[in-house]
């Protein structure tokens, strides 16, 4: 019998799972008729917003009305755009759904070349004037900070004409993202393999995890790997074509603003000084000696000393292997919240009620995970959950940016409620931190405190070590077409072995003929660049507002709850670093970088500790 692993040993099929554990998609829309009819809509509200060209530099009242026009039609652009791509995630084989949402890209390509004027128009009024029309008119008080951060940014917007140009390479920006989302999920043969008890699991994303998490068999690990790795490995030099698309692309795009690298151009949009960047993976790569310890520590532990692979890395080091049913991890997540307040507690009660969550992975389901809001209705989830602890902090995780966006939307106009993703994994990663004592407070078992253990060092190895060697890998791969250099499979696998080096040492076994490939396997690489940082500088800003919130007096730690709650609500009413800086973080320091560091240190101590108990 051949089966596919997940939670349950096998993967069902949508029409198999309960309503309660998929997405309702008519909290949207009922019937793609009225999808339609809202696409009719904003195909009209285009048309509006480009009537305004030549009026709104004219009078506050004209420019008011043009951007009322503009907020309405980006309201309606959310359900039209995310109704059919929700609709792929769950199934990337509907092409229905694919349909449409191309349908949609090409409407908002051609919106993108008929307001190519606006920035240009509006640069036209003097600074001076745009902010006496603000203070004067209520209606545009909601757009101080956007017209402000625009004037900010004036000598990258060029004249009308070369906007226009511009514009028309819109359609084409994300197709490199699409060919990989294809290459890599929809388009996969997924191979099978016989487990140590005469099972034959075929290996889906999900499934492939689950083994390398779970499976205390280690042959079966090696033969998993050894049989997932060529669905990437045999098609590194496609991959790594498609990847050169995309940073030529950002290069491309740096230059045609005027930017001196493809960094400067990724973080210029929320005024994050280069520096910031740069300053963090330069100190984690000269600190990662804690990180090759805790391997070091679990090769010792596994009794792997000198044969520790990594198919060995994720496996838990005590023989806990208990798994969360899903109806019982999202109480255990409300539970561990409740030091947030009864307002987020109340919220997050909501967030779980059904149709917010699709839970369980399924046939041509993406992978992974993530929290997406659709302004105007609520987030969606997506999870692929297969009932290990791991999973646990995945929804405690999700649920973070889920109240985030709660509360942004709740508290903030349309102009100003999209957070960035500067400070997006805040309140995620803060979520877990909660998750994590819940825990362990309510656990006797020794193993299971081992486990847990374990889980917040993976979070700082995963989430803040591995992000950090990531943004070093983008960072050095974008260099290369900034000095022209060649972009190839070769040239992207030495960058990957370099890291691995600098970042492990010796404490892992390397198979010198078979180079790192990390970067064909990485989806932030392709669908978001220079994405994959803020992990690592969120989860430093998240872990010293949580150390603010728990530890000190009660009054202080009341003032640090209502300044964390305070940055949940302010959406993108500033740039993030200020934003970070009112909540009592400077990341612009190399402090709160090292106490991740020295974090990692202390628990890996007590890791150690744990487990000499045992013996």
């Amino acid at each position: 019998m051949s089966t596919t692993l997940n939670a349950k040993e096998t993967t069902k099929s949508r029409d198999e799972i309960a309503a309660e554990y998929k997405w309702n998609f008519s909290d949207i829309y009922p019937s793609w008729e009225a999808w339609q009819a809202d696409f009719d809509q904003l195909m009209t509200k285009m048309d509006e917003v480009a009537a305004y060209k030549g009026t709104i530099s004219k009078s506050a009242a004209n420019l008011a009305k043009a951007l009322k026009t503009q907020d309405e039609l980006s309201v309606i652009a959310y359900k039209v755009y995310l109704y059919p791509m929700l609709q792929k995630d769950v199934d990337t084989r509907n092409m229905e759904a694919l349909g449409k949402l191309q349908q949609v890209q090409m409407a908002f390509a051609k919106f993108g070349v008929a307001t190519a004027w606006i920035t240009p128009e509006l640069l036209t009024i003097p600074q001076e004037t745009m902010m006496k029309w603000i203070a004067e008119t209520p209606e545009l008080k909601d757009q101080k900070f956007g017209m402000e951060d625009m004037y900010r940014n004036q000598e990258r917007v060029m004249s009308e004409d070369k906007e226009k140009i511009v514009s028309y390479f819109g359609p084409t920006s994300g197709t490199a993202s699409s060919v990989y989302s294809s290459l890599t999920t929809a388009d996969v043969e997924f191979p099978t393999i016989k487990l140590a008890n005469g099972e034959e699991v075929t290996l889906t994303h999900g499934a492939y995890s689950k083994i390398l998490s779970t499976d205390n068999n280690r042959e079966n690990r090696k033969a998993a790997k050894e049989a997932y790795e060529p669905v990437y490995r045999k098609k590194l030099n496609t991959i790594a074509s498609i990847y050169k698309g995309i940073v030529d692309n950002d290069w491309a795009h740096a230059q045609v603003r005027g930017y001196n690298s493809c960094l400067e151009a990724a973080l210029d949009g929320n005024n994050i000084p280069t520096d910031v960047y740069l300053n963090l993976i330069n100190t984690v790569k000269e600190n990662t000696a804690p990180l090759q310890r805790y391997h070091k520590v679990r090769a010792q532990i596994l009794n792997l000393e000198g044969d520790y692979h990594g198919y060995d890395s994720r496996i838990s080091i005590s023989d806990f292997e208990k798994k969360y049913p899903y109806d019982e991890a999202k109480e255990m997540v409300v539970e561990a919240v409740k030091p947030l307040g009864e307002d987020y507690n109340v919220k997050i009660k909501k967030a779980i009620a059904n149709g917010w969550l699709d839970v369980y992975e399924t046939p041509g389901k993406r992978s992974g995970a993530y929290s997406i809001n659709v302004y105007g209705v609520h987030p969606f989830m997506l999870l692929n959950y297969n009932g290990t602890m791991d999973y646990v902090f995945t929804l405690a995780h999700e649920l973070g940016h889920t109240l985030h966006s709660m509360l942004s939307s709740e508290n903030q106009p349309f102009s100003t409620h999209n957070y960035t993703i500067f400070v997006a994994e805040v309140a995620s990663t803060f979520n877990e931190r909660l998750m994590l004592d819940h825990m362990l407070s309510n656990t006797k078992d020794p193993h299971e405190r081992i486990a847990l253990l374990q889980q917040a060092i993976e979070g700082i190895t995963g989430t803040f070590y591995a992000q950090a060697m990531f943004a070093d890998f983008e960072y050095q791969a974008h260099s290369l077409a900034e000095q022209g250099k060649p972009i190839t499979a070769e040239s992207l696998s030495a960058i990957c072995d370099d890291l691995d080096k600098a970042y492990y040492g010796d404490a892992f076994v390397k198979d010198n003929n078979k180079p790192s490939m990390f970067w064909a396997r990485i989806p932030h690489f392709y669908n978001s660049p220079f994405y994959v940082y803020q992990y690592a500088t969120c989860f430093a800003s998240s872990a010293e507002i949580y150390n603010k919130v728990t530890t000190g007096k009660k009054k202080d730690r009341k003032i640090a709850l209502e300044k964390y709650i305070t940055l949940l609500k302010s959406g993108g009413n500033d740039y993030p670093m200020n934003q970070l800086k009112k909540a009592g973080v400077d990341l612009s320091t190399k402090e709160p970088i090292l106490a991740i560091i020295n974090q990692l240190d202390n628990l890996v101590t007590q890791l150690e500790q744990e487990v000499a108990k045992l013996k």
